[in-house]
């Protein structure tokens, strides 16, 4: 009739003063048919929120840059030649490059620092041209071919499309 781990609540006072002294989740003992486990939970849920709130925070700041572009956005005046000249070039053209992923276009490594490429700038195949965020996930968008950047089709810290037009180098 004591066959396995009997029930003795002072051991599982102690295995539980184990648990908090350790800094452990969970103790299981087991002997033959019989176990025993104790577990807690720690209340670190709350302290880890704020971490994934401050991560956003930095490409939130990107966007509220974009007031002063957003206008230009917001009425198509400006970006209208942009945009109506990305429909006149050929989806098929070898030396377009488009977005393979959903996501927001960066022009430069990182917040003030030069951009990757510029209109007029000469490129080797496998050069980076420019990043795109997703997942925060920074992913190299890189040239297939050599050439002359003629055109950068957006701008920083906008949202792309997948198979969105990106730079188009002659």
């Amino acid at each position: 009739m004591t066959t396995g781990i009997q029930f003795d609540a002072e051991a599982i006072r102690k295995l539980a003063e184990i648990l908090r002294e350790t800094d452990l989740t969970e103790i299981e003992l087991s002997e033959k048919e019989s176990r025993i486990r104790v577990a807690r939970i720690i209340p670190q849920a709350p302290v880890a929120a704020p971490q994934y709130f401050a991560a956003p925070s930095m490409p939130m700041q990107m966007p509220m840059q974009m007031p002063m572009a957003a206008p230009a956005h917001a009425a198509p005046a400006a970006p209208a030649a942009p945009a109506g000249d990305s429909d006149a070039i050929d989806p098929k053209h070898p030396g377009l490059i488009t977005s393979p992923m959903v996501g927001v276009a960066y022009l430069s490594p990182e917040p003030g620092a030069p951009p990757f490429i510029t209109v007029g700038a000469k490129v080797s195949a496998g050069q980076t041209v420019l990043l795109i965020e997703a997942m925060k996930t920074f992913n190299q968008i890189k040239t297939s071919r050599s050439g002359t950047v003629t055109r950068i089709l957006v701008e920083a810290g906008t949202p792309v499309e997948y198979g969105e037009p990106l730079v188009l180098v002659e």
